[in-house]
């Protein structure tokens, strides 16, 4: 006997704390998938009604009844087509990470997530309580299981939905994007698969939260394991996916878009992050110094793409020190991507700074002091700036930098968002060249010259760290993989640099817990990643003694 259904896989951007934003661009959907598209069910991702992640939103009490009235305005809609919608319950035992099933304007069934994840950037067991019982929805001849995110990379989930008369299982999730996510989760989703025995609809949310971005990538895996639908990454979309159960199984007809390469989902992901927090944050747009190094001109291809030309202003902001090139390089990109380049020089705030230290700088010989005070100047007016037109500073510091400290605290630090913190140099470097596949509006001079911060003569990055193709290996061994420099040493590395490095990265922890927020991309990144104190003297520079038992 064959059995036809259309699911709804609604893989759309919503943001945290719109409950009435959200809930109707839920009911928008929902009567686009029903009037005009005949779907049986459509699914919303994980958290759907507050958006993902709510962290402490969750503890008042106001936001839960908010939920509430949401929850009826939705089940209203729900009228000729069932609705799964993920959003926080709370009752007398507890915060529940919960899925809604409505059908027919009532509420049919709910889902409590059982496998709550508490590591990386996840603190879920901060609020909920884990649910027990699996959800068997019954829709049209079909026996659906319906899950949360983590629940599918626990096997037995799977398994146990498999075990109460499931034929297909329905998970809907907040899945945050970093390099590699996308295999790690179809991995995931092929262990559930051969657990279970059964094919998995799995949708994702899609937008910029903070630092965390969420990629989409909705999917269909079949009960052998094989991909048989993609949906676009990084793109709102309600996309249909016919299902039919036939005596030899499912057959799955929806899209197969061509997904991204890693150096394009990569920067699509700084896109996403940049527009959405500006967007959801209300600013007009964005403010960033241009200095005619990489890191800058990255960041400003990135924020065009984001905000296009017209709402980003560049201010290129010369010093004594500042080469020729670098303004001339500024101006060019600038005009390339047809925005705003404003040239201000430093010198006469950076003299006058001079002038009124001297008595106290009396007797001392120049050094970092007055390399950061120019630094400093040009945060002060990057920051007036953005008091004056209401533009968020994005700051332009790259993850190799954070990592050992070698920016300015209150200089080029300054700022409110930072799309390349977790983006290493040499990446910054790949990412650029990326940028320019098609028409090249990062100049090709930025990309080829030594990095410099021109702070000083003839400055160069190599003269405080080693070069970064040998300084990033080092850092992702140490913060994201943790191991200690002897380990990292035994690569090949000189030990002597490598403990150079942990100890710049150990050292310079307070100047990242004062850093602007950004973009998380990679496995460990510097915010609610990492969670290292700043006061400490545990230290792994020497061998790990023996000691007797």
């Amino acid at each position: 006997m064959t059995a036809r259904i259309r699911l709804a896989l609604a893989q759309l951007n919503f943001c945290v704390g719109d409950i009435d934003g959200n809930t109707a661009k839920i009911v928008d959907a929902i009567r686009f998938a029903r009037d005009s598209s005949a779907a049986n069910l459509i699914a919303f991702p994980e958290l759907a009604v507050t958006g993902y992640p709510p962290e402490d939103l969750l503890l008042r009490p106001g936001l839960h009844r908010r939920v509430e009235h949401a929850l009826d305005i939705i089940a209203e809609a729900a009228s000729g087509i069932t609705v799964v919608v993920g959003h926080p319950e709370q009752d007398e035992t507890g915060i529940f990470n919960s899925c809604s099933i409505f059908r027919d304007r009532r509420l049919a069934t709910r889902y409590r997530k059982q496998q709550l994840p508490n590591y990386a950037v996840f603190d879920e067991k901060r609020y909920f309580t884990a649910g027990a019982q699996p959800c068997i929805l019954e829709i049209d001849g079909f026996h659906v299981s319906v899950t949360i995110c983590e629940d599918i990379w626990a096997p037995r989930t799977a398994a146990a939905a498999s075990a109460n008369g499931a034929e297909l299982i329905l998970t809907i999730n907040a899945s945050p994007y970093r390099i590699g996510k996308r295999a790690a989760r179809l991995s995931a989703i092929r262990a559930a698969v051969a657990a279970a025995g059964l094919p998995i609809v799995y949708l994702n949310l899609v937008g910029g939260q903070d630092e965390l971005i969420f990629d989409g990538g909705s999917m269909v895996v079949d009960g052998a394991g094989r991909t048989v639908v993609d949906v676009q990454e990084f793109t709102e979309v309600v996309a249909l996916v016919d299902v039919e159960k036939t005596a030899r199984g499912f057959i799955f007809d929806g899209p197969n878009d061509e997904l991204t390469a890693d150096q394009e989902n990569i920067y699509q992901a700084l896109v996403l992050g940049v527009r959405d927090y500006v967007e959801k944050n209300h600013f007009p747009g964005a403010v960033l110094g241009l200095s005619g190094g990489i890191d800058s001109a990255l960041t400003l291809a990135v924020a065009v793409d984001a905000l296009g030309p017209e709402r980003v202003v560049a201010i290129s902001m010369p010093s004594r020190y500042t080469a020729q090139m670098s303004i001339d390089d500024a101006l060019d990109q600038a005009r390339r991507l047809g925005c705003v380049c404003h040239v201000i020089p430093i010198e006469k705030p950076f003299a006058a700074f001079n002038e009124i230290l001297s008595e106290v700088f009396a007797g001392t010989t120049a050094d970092v002091s007055e390399e950061n005070m120019q630094a400093r100047c040009r945060g002060l007016i990057l920051m007036a700036v953005s008091n004056k037109y209401g533009q968020i500073v994005l700051a332009t510091g790259n993850k190799s930098e954070m990592s050992v400290g070698y920016a300015t605290l209150y200089g080029d630090m300054a700022g409110g968002f930072a799309p390349l913190k977790d983006v290493p140099k040499t990446l910054v470097y790949t990412l650029a060249k990326w940028r320019n596949r098609s028409r090249e509006v990062i100049p090709g001079r930025v990309i080829e010259r030594a990095p410099s911060a021109e702070l000083a003569p003839g400055q160069k990055d190599t003269d405080s760290l080693p070069p970064y193709e040998i300084l990033d290996p080092i850092l992702e061994d140490y913060i994201e993989h943790d191991l200690t420099p002897q380990q990292i040493a035994a690569k090949g590395f000189d030990l002597e640099t490598v403990r150079r490095v942990a100890s710049m990265v150990d050292r310079n922890e307070y100047k990242r817990r004062q850093a602007a927020l950004g973009i998380r991309i990679t496995k460990r990144a510097f915010g609610r990643d990492r969670r290292f104190p700043i006061t400490s003297r545990y230290s792994e520079q020497t061998d790990v003694p023996n000691i007797a038992r």
